[in-house]
């Protein structure tokens, strides 16, 4: 796992036991537990309506036990009936069976191909889940694959930023550089999932200098923003407009709108207005 950075990474713990909550309540589902990846070995640090503290801390082995199995396979595996599950190892009975747990579900959390948290529901009875339970859970792991994936690239993009200012002989990174880093996390804010994406636009601001008196900077929005961090890299209206999820004619309305507000005419104009005003990098 990326060293997180400390402008922007919460806890991913904190993603998992929030999703893990939400689908306890919209599923009715008693037991919910899970935790991260590290290595080959998955270690449960999130719970929700267990009763012991079996499963707390359990370090859970890659191919053992229905989510060391689920792990390895990539793919949600679940049991009906736990203690006499025969497509399974028994490595944890103990902690699993003094939950008084009997039917489960080990959804994988997938990011580059690999399980990098699992998410587990569990009923004390032995009644199978359903798809809409399941479906919710796996939901859930998608959404978390998602946020770690976004949450990855902007550490990556930002340990390039820190390796090239560490290399520049003078603590500067090269304006370029800032303004591509900037660009990339407004695009990534667009697909980001909803609690996500307000955090990467405060970091994308945080690379655009000091903000000048509000009120002598126009108001732009976040999707006039978003066009003029591309256009500011050079993209045309079309790139512009793939980057971000647009349609082209939608991208020149931005533009048109945004120069309005800034009071310039051509693009470049509108360009080179924000980065004095410190809109954009």
């Amino acid at each position: 796992m990326p060293a997180p950075s400390p402008l922007l990474r919460p806890r991913d713990s904190d993603a998992l036991r929030a999703e893990l909550r939400r689908v306890a309540l919209l599923g009715d589902v008693p037991v919910m537990f899970g935790g991260e990846v590290h290595g080959d070995t998955l270690v449960i640090t999130e719970y929700h309506g267990v009763r012991t503290a079996g499963l707390r801390g359990l370090e859970v082995r890659s191919n053992s036990g229905l989510g060391g199995a689920s792990m390895v396979a990539g793919r949600p595996l679940s049991v009906a009936d736990y203690r006499n599950a025969t497509g399974i190892t028994h490595d944890y009975d103990g902690p699993v069976l003094s939950e008084g747990i009997r039917s489960v579900l080990a959804v994988p959390v997938l990011v580059d191909g690999r399980a990098r948290a699992m998410l587990y529901g569990a009923y004390r009875s032995g009644a199978p889940f359903g798809g809409r339970v399941t479906e919710l859970v796996i939901e859930s792991a998608r959404a978390l694959s998602e946020e770690f994936r976004i949450r990855d690239e902007v550490d990556r993009r930002l340990r390039l930023r820190d390796t090239q200012s560490a290399n520049s002989g003078e603590g500067a990174v090269d304006a370029e550089s800032v303004r591509e880093v900037h660009a990339e996390l407004r695009r990534l804010a667009v697909d980001a999932p909803a609690g996500l994406q307000q955090r990467l636009r405060v970091l994308a601001d945080k690379l655009s200098g000091p903000a000048d008196d509000p009120a002598t900077v126009a108001p732009l929005t976040g999707r006039e923003l978003d066009v003029l961090a591309q256009v500011a890299l050079g993209c045309t209206n079309a790139e512009a407009a793939q980057r971000l999820s647009l349609k082209t004619e939608t991208v020149k309305s931005y533009l048109r709108s945004a120069a309005t507000k800034l009071g310039t005419r051509t693009r470049y104009e509108a360009v080179s207005r924000a980065r004095r005003l410190h809109l954009i990098p």
